[in-house]
């Protein structure tokens, strides 16, 4: 079975560092990148989807993927978010330079969650900015 993964690299806004306000994580809108993710009714305002995921150890999270579409209701945004994740980041304390890890098994289902600290050398493809996809037989 051919699993995909994504991987985030942590930047000091996604994990609180700065001090700053911030709804999740962004996710761009790299097709492949958004292929991951469950699709979303784009004709309704701010839809989302919860992810739930196991870590290494068997604990269920709960995320949230939320397209903030408001700019086509007459508001400003437009991106899509991983929110709710700041629980997982402090379980762990992740930092910025850190990556979190999404593994599936087939497409739409997450199936994993994981994450590797800073220091961890991996040869990986890197598509967009701070976001990976990485396919293969793991």
């Amino acid at each position: 079975m051919k699993t995909q993964v994504v991987e985030k690299v942590l930047s000091a806004n996604d994990t609180g560092e700065t001090g700053g306000h911030q709804s999740g994580i962004l996710v761009p809108k790299d097709p492949i990148i958004l292929g991951f993710f469950p699709s979303l009714n784009t004709s309704v305002k701010n839809p989302r989807a919860v992810l739930k995921v196991l870590d290494q150890a068997g604990r269920q999270w709960s995320f949230n993927f939320i397209y903030y579409n408001n700019r086509f209701f007459g508001g400003t945004r437009n991106e899509f978010r991983l929110t709710g994740m700041t629980d997982f980041f402090r379980e762990f304390n992740l930092k910025a330079g850190d990556v979190v890890i999404l593994r599936q098994l087939y497409p739409g289902h997450v199936v994993n969650i994981d994450y590797r600290r800073a220091s961890s050398n991996k040869r990986v493809l890197r598509l967009t900015g701070t976001w990976k996809v990485i396919e293969g037989d793991f």
